[in-house]
């Protein structure tokens, strides 16, 4: 919940939340721009063939291109995303790329909408820091924003449909932080995934060997993650 619209003086030391008053999607993709441009073009990502450069290229593309849009949720047209974003990555320098990202979709695009680019861009946008971040050996956990932590927890479920299809198990995520527990997937056998809401994101969209979780359950359906 956000805070109410208190209009006095914050206290000697209080740092805000920055999605609380910019929004939530806008702090990530802040900080998501940030990393980038420290990174530099060559980074290896988790995402499996991208560097760093190919990453803010699909970044780009997908708010900017609209034909491309389609082939990120429809495997039959990828291939028409993936040309998008290629040609998009050869057109403009690294540095460009980044900046193009960090100064947001363009007006024509929905989530100039602060409400719509919060449901839309902040846990995807947290899940590609992720991809940057963690394909480094030695990553430290960044803190995440408590506000943002319980929108990912909030959206768990319906983000976790596609990220779970191929198991045949009951998938139920446990939030170590509070120890709530959420269904995901109904099924047979149960298979409980325990960790922070954020770290539960990054197991079910994909990222499965840098994802801070444990699995708890049938022994056979554990065996399957």
């Amino acid at each position: 919940m956000l805070p109410n619209d208190h209009k006095g003086a914050a206290p000697e030391g209080a740092v805000a939340a920055p999605g609380r008053e910019t929004g939530y999607a806008r702090a990530e993709r802040a900080s998501l721009a940030d990393l980038l441009s420290e990174a530099g073009p060559d980074r290896p990502t988790l995402c499996t063939g991208w560097t760093t450069h190919d990453l803010v290229a699909h970044l780009v593309t997908r708010e900017r291109v609209p034909y491309a849009a389609p082939g990120l949720v429809v495997p039959a047209l990828h291939g028409v995303t993936e040309r998008a974003e290629r040609a998009t990555g050869q057109a403009h320098s690294f540095p460009d790329l980044v900046e193009m990202f960090r100064s947001g979709p363009p007006r024509w695009n929905p989530a100039r909408i602060r409400r719509f680019d919060d449901a839309t861009n902040t846990n995807e946008f947290y899940v590609h820091y992720a991809d940057v971040d963690r394909a480094r050996p030695g990553f430290t956990s960044r803190e995440v924003d408590p506000a943002i932590r319980t929108r990912i927890w909030s959206a768990l479920r319906l983000l976790a449909r596609s990220g779970y299809r191929g198991t045949d198990a009951e998938i139920v995520a446990e939030r170590t932080d509070t120890h709530e527990r959420r269904v995901l997937r109904r099924g047979g056998p149960t298979v409980v995934i325990a960790g922070l809401p954020e770290e539960l994101l990054l197991h079910a969209f994909g990222r499965r060997s840098v994802a801070q979780v444990e699995l708890r359950g049938d022994p056979t359906a554990v065996a399957t993650f």
